[in-house]
């Protein structure tokens, strides 16, 4: 009798209300080349049909193990209740609405284990829903390619700063002792909480492979639910921008100079346009308060640090100057 190998790396997958997209996530784990994975599936007080798709996922494969919680206590507490539970070599993530490529854990892990690096970083899109509904994979967008291509091996932020610009938790396998070596968790209570993560994990790693495979597609709810739809509530909109400053305060604390002119000209191109835009027809004019102190702010960060900024973006910049 031949026994299956033990797992190397496990994946934690919160979810809450998120019937409609979890068996896709699932069967995207069930269709892993890797078969060596543990996953740790997190119901977050889910009041839908998630609970029970979890716990026949968790039934029927023993390679899930299922967490429930009565209440939610938000996606950050689900993630570390997962790394609580990590006995494997590697950890990774995956949001329950989000599909995992198939080779994502054989490409991901098979990096680390080669190179003996802390933390695997892969390409990723976004899957939007056509016309009629069904969803559909996009292209690698520029700041993606930026971080991941060409492949690298045993690279440091430092020799590489545009990795700083792949923020998300769900398109990376890292060690888990690195995360234990340096008492690493999500911040709870806080939307946009894997970026802070993120540039922690990059400023503590002994080294970083980056790699162009896409790992995961991230999905945009056709139906507007999603967490990044929901920049146009000031709440929302205060931990986006507390989460943007808490990353390059990171970089900062670490002397990781590059690093932060980097992020700061990314979020000034790709982040801050689409929210001015917003700003300009929003009712709440502390929604234009907070967002244009915050463009000053890094506006003169960047010409502080002679940052060559996207002259497409100097009208928006303008405006939020204003406010």
């Amino acid at each position: 009798m031949i026994l299956p190998a033990p797992p190397v790396v496990t994946v934690i997958v919160p979810g809450r209300d998120v019937a409609a997209y979890a068996a896709e996530a699932l069967d995207s784990l069930r269709a892993q080349t890797l078969t060596a994975w543990r996953a740790i599936l997190v119901d977050d007080g889910s009041r839908d049909g998630t609970s029970e798709l979890f716990a026949d996922a968790a039934a029927s494969d023993p390679r899930f193990t299922l967490v429930r919680n009565d209440t939610s206590r938000g996606l950050s507490a689900a993630r570390n209740q997962g790394l609580d539970l990590v006995e494997t070599p590697f950890v990774g993530f995956l949001d329950a609405d989000d599909v995992m490529t198939p080779t994502a854990l054989e490409v991901l892990t098979g990096a680390l284990t080669a190179s003996g690096s802390d933390i695997a970083v892969g390409a990723y899109v976004r899957l939007r829903a056509d016309a009629g509904g069904a969803y559909r994979a996009g292209v690698v967008q520029p700041w993606v390619t930026a971080a991941t291509v060409p492949a690298r091996t045993r690279t440091t932020l430092t020799d590489h700063p545009e990795v700083s610009g792949n923020i998300v938790a769900w398109s990376k396998v890292s060690r888990i002792e690195l995360w234990r070596r340096h008492g690493l968790r999500f911040p709870e209570g806080k939307l946009y909480e894997d970026q802070i993560v993120t540039q922690r994990l990059y400023v503590h790693a002994r080294a970083i492979d980056v790699l162009p495979d896409v790992v995961v597609h991230w999905r945009e709810r056709a139906d507007g639910t999603s967490i990044t739809q929901g920049k146009g509530t000031l709440p929302v909109l205060a931990d986006y921008l507390e989460a943007m400053r808490g990353g390059i305060a990171v970089l900062d604390a670490a002397e990781q100079r590059t690093a932060a002119r980097a992020r700061v000209r990314l979020i000034l191109e790709m982040d801050t346009p689409s929210l001015v835009r917003i700003a300009q027809t929003h009712p709440d004019a502390a929604y234009r308060r907070a967002l244009g102190a915050f463009v000053r702010e890094l506006t003169a960060r960047a010409a502080l640090d002679a940052v060559e900024l996207d002259a497409a973006t100097a009208d928006l910049r303008a405006a939020a100057s204003l406010w």
